[in-house]
């Protein structure tokens, strides 16, 4: 004996064709391509796409812009220390002479001392 509750194949092909015949006229409900409203859509959508572009074209510059802000700082801070750094031996340089200029003064004076005593 068949169960009450499964529907038969003829219920099954007409709830079916039931769907298929719901689904087609919501397909057909659908507006036109051409409709207005739809244009008027697509155009919004294009509009937001561009806007959206643009928005990201910009991001991409102002990163490369800040990008070549950060490399300028960083070589200019590069030639800041190499700047440094020759002016400080340059300075050692000089304090070397110096000092050396003095340890000849002393020795040429303690030469001198020692033909004084001698004479």
């Amino acid at each position: 004996m068949k169960s009450s509750k499964t529907p038969s194949l003829s219920d099954r092909l007409a709830a079916s064709a039931k769907a298929k015949k719901a689904a087609l006229e919501r397909f057909r409900a659908q507006p036109a391509a051409d409709d207005p409203a739809i244009v008027e859509k697509r155009a919004a959508r294009q509009a937001a796409a561009e806007a959206r572009q643009l928005r990201a074209d910009e991001r991409r510059a102002q990163a490369l812009r800040d990008e070549e802000i950060a490399r300028a700082a960083a070589s200019a801070a590069r030639e800041s220390e190499i700047r440094e750094r020759e002016a400080r031996q340059q300075r050692e340089s000089e304090e070397q002479v110096a000092l050396e200029a003095e340890r000849k003064i002393a020795r040429d004076m303690r030469y001198a001392a020692r033909k004084a005593r001698k004479a």
